[in-house]
């Protein structure tokens, strides 16, 4: 699966996922930080499931109706378990995600909110 980390997501989760087969990028490795919503139209231009920290992309993917390919949120996880959390979600939920869900993971629950596709 093809997937956008924001920069505020640790970069080491990059490895975890590239080593369990995803196509990975991480926007912390980008020149400059375009701004949230520069950032979501890239990944949905791509055809990358964005993952974060920040719930304003939620925000502007619901209220705001900017198209999206899927958004992960993690909530309260330590650095060095942000990449084994999202490829366990992307294994079990990806196919949500691919179809424009917004998934919330926390250490012992997600939220999902399925997409419109």
């Amino acid at each position: 699966m093809k997937v956008l980390l924001d920069t505020c997501v640790w970069g080491g989760a990059q490895i975890t996922l590239e080593q369990a087969g995803h196509d990975t990028e991480w926007s912390g490795d980008w020149p400059e930080d375009p701004g949230d919503s520069e950032i979501l139209a890239y990944a949905h231009r791509s055809g990358r499931v964005l993952v974060t920290l920040d719930k304003d992309f939620g925000e502007l993917a619901v209220v705001h109706n900017q198209p999206h390919s899927g958004i992960m949120r993690l909530v309260n996880l330590r650095a060095q378990i942000q990449g084994e959390m999202c490829a366990r979600v992307l294994a079990s939920h990806g196919h949500l995600l691919q179809n424009g869900a917004i998934i919330t993971v926390e250490t012992d629950r997600l939220r999902i909110r399925e997409g419109n596709t």
